[in-house]
């Protein structure tokens, strides 16, 4: 996909504009994001690398209307997230944020099929089990529905988060580090399952990552330094640049 910088802003997903997130210590305040600026368009696959420390979840937790920033914008999916209280915040995760993490995070006193179906329930979807059982079968599990977190790998218990993540259809797909707790051959299937999803969904994907191949794979990468965009790129022959430097 064509750099966001050039898009229009209705084929806008993500826009954050001069984002800054000051936190209180002991020592004094900590700036943890120092004025970040992005653009994400919809379709879009876009990796965030860089140093730990350097705001790269911060910014993830900001996307998702988690964490609130100091001062700046923050427009997802056409929504202005600065406005809205928790409720509606929790509403709009809800219609238009999948996330997954790289602890799994699933219920273990529910089964993968429950899962997946809660938040569907939450949403008042009737069809909430209808829709998980369908995710769950787009993600090769269709034979584990009726297991519990315990009796699963932990492969498949990130394929049950990324079931949940895709089971409301969102227009933004976060994940972060989605393949820390899981061996080079699962965590390869994976990835291979979650960008699968993301395009056939038609699903934005911003993803944080330390593995140089995996943020290459994504059309455009971004690399935080100390809470500001250091560099970017806009197409994946660019990339390379960014890279160099470790992630």
């Amino acid at each position: 996909m064509a750099n966001s910088d050039a898009v229009s802003r209705g084929d806008l997903i993500v826009e954050l504009a001069d984002v800054h997130l000051k936190l209180a210590s002991a020592a004094g305040p900590v700036n943890i994001l120092r004025g970040i600026d992005l653009s994400v368009g919809r379709g879009e696959t876009v990796s965030v690398v860089g140093p730990s420390g350097s705001g790269k979840s911060t910014m993830m937790m900001i996307m998702a209307g988690l964490e609130r920033p100091t001062s700046g914008l923050v427009r997802v999916a056409g929504h202005d997230l600065g406005g809205m209280d928790e409720d509606k915040l929790a509403r709009f995760r809800r219609d238009h944020v999948g996330i997954v993490f790289q602890a799994f995070h699933l219920i273990p006193t529910m089964t993968a099929l429950e899962n997946v179906a809660i938040p569907l329930e939450f949403a008042g979807r009737r069809d909430a089990f209808e829709r998980a059982h369908a995710g769950l079968e787009a993600v090769g599990l269709k034979h584990r529905t009726t297991h519990y977190p315990g009796q699963l790998s932990g492969g498949e218990q990130q394929r049950v988060a990324l079931a949940r993540a895709f089971s409301s259809e969102p227009s933004l797909l976060l994940a972060d580090e989605p393949t820390g707790n899981l061996d080079g051959e699962t965590g390869a299937q994976v990835i291979r399952l979650m960008f699968d999803l993301a395009k056939n969904r038609g699903a934005t994907l911003v993803l944080i990552t330390h593995d140089p191949a995996l943020a290459a794979r994504c059309d455009r990468a971004i690399r935080l330094v100390d809470g500001l965009i250091e560099s970017r790129d806009g197409t994946k022959a660019n990339l390379r640049p960014i890279l160099a430097s470790g992630v």
